[in-house]
């Protein structure tokens, strides 16, 4: 059983894969390979002077592979409590267990629908409806935590991605019962 199921592998859900994985949570990221970044030219992200969608998905993916976690491509159809804790992930080619879900599918709404989440009007024009979240980023399902655009935050993928972090953070926080930081320093 996976500690973390992110499901997206975007700005938000790569983001929150590198955290999860570097703190040493086992984490799997389920992607379509369909996420709006893939269509998108990036010249307004913080630290990169420039960027195809395509590379900045490619090298946030290869971030978080190089911290542990583990990457498929594989479309989620469900995601079931199950009742010892925990939630099976089912896709169309397999089913994943994991204990704390994280769902990143950038504007795609209709697996928070199809599950139940609590889904309310979205504030950007082309954004209709989000999952609601807490401050944290938890959704009404217990376990299941929402991060970027569909928990209604900025399309900006450096928005986005920094949400993934902070939800990430919040749930590894909660996991270790304390604060969790995440610092690395120069070496002298």
């Amino acid at each position: 059983m996976y500690d973390v199921l992110i499901i997206g592998a975007g700005p938000a859900g790569a983001s929150a894969a590198i955290f999860t994985a570097k703190a040493g949570l086992k984490t799997l990221v389920l992607d379509n390979e369909t996420g709006m970044t893939k269509r998108a030219r990036v010249d307004n992200h913080y630290g990169v002077m420039g960027i195809d969608g395509p590379d900045l998905v490619a090298v946030g993916r290869k971030q978080a592979e190089q911290f542990g976690a583990e990457i498929l491509t594989e479309k989620v159809a469900d995601i079931i409590e199950l009742d010892e804790g925990g939630f099976e992930v089912k896709t169309e080619a397999a089913s994943h267990q994991a204990k704390h879900v994280i769902i990143a599918t950038g504007a795609a709404i209709m697996l928070a629908q199809e599950i139940g989440l609590t889904v309310v009007p979205g504030n950007e024009p082309r954004i209709k409806f989000v999952v609601e979240v807490d401050e944290a980023g938890r959704t009404s399902t217990d376990g299941i935590w929402a991060a970027g655009v569909i928990a209604g935050v900025s399309v900006h993928t450096i928005i986005t991605a920094g949400d993934g972090a902070r939800v990430a953070i919040n749930l590894i926080s909660e996991i270790k019962g304390e604060r969790y930081v995440d610092h690395d320093v120069l070496k002298a």
